[in-house]
């Protein structure tokens, strides 16, 4: 059984920052992407960003394009989200997602609001 764990949320001001982490434990040892998702209320689950374990490329969404950067620690398994000049709209559930031996694991989600 894989295990994400996940932290950072919070309640931040529009411009602000936050930093969410995510640590994948269990059997971990064919981790081949990770990233993260969102769902803001009433929508539907937006990719927001991920990256390759084994190139390190990454991958955003328009929206967060230039605000937002993935970071990633591979002894630690762990991914990370720097999130820069938030906006309102970013307000969401930001969920950790794990690429392992081809499997997708998701975390419990933490809770992101972004105030104007």
């Amino acid at each position: 059984q894989v295990q994400l764990v996940e932290s950072g949320g919070g309640l931040v001001q529009a411009g602000g920052s936050l930093r969410l982490s995510c640590a994948a434990s269990g059997h971990t040892l064919s981790t081949q992407a990770m990233g993260w998702f969102r769902q803001a209320p009433g929508q539907d689950y937006e990719f927001v960003g991920g990256i390759s374990w084994s190139s390190g490329n990454t991958y955003y969404a328009d929206s967060v394009k230039g605000r937002f950067t993935i970071s990633r620690d591979n002894a630690k398994n762990t991914v990370y989200l720097q999130m820069n000049s938030l906006k309102p709209e970013d307000t969401a559930d930001y969920y950790c997602t794990a690429q392992i031996r081809g499997v997708y694991y998701w975390g419990q989600g933490t809770q992101v609001t972004v105030s104007s």
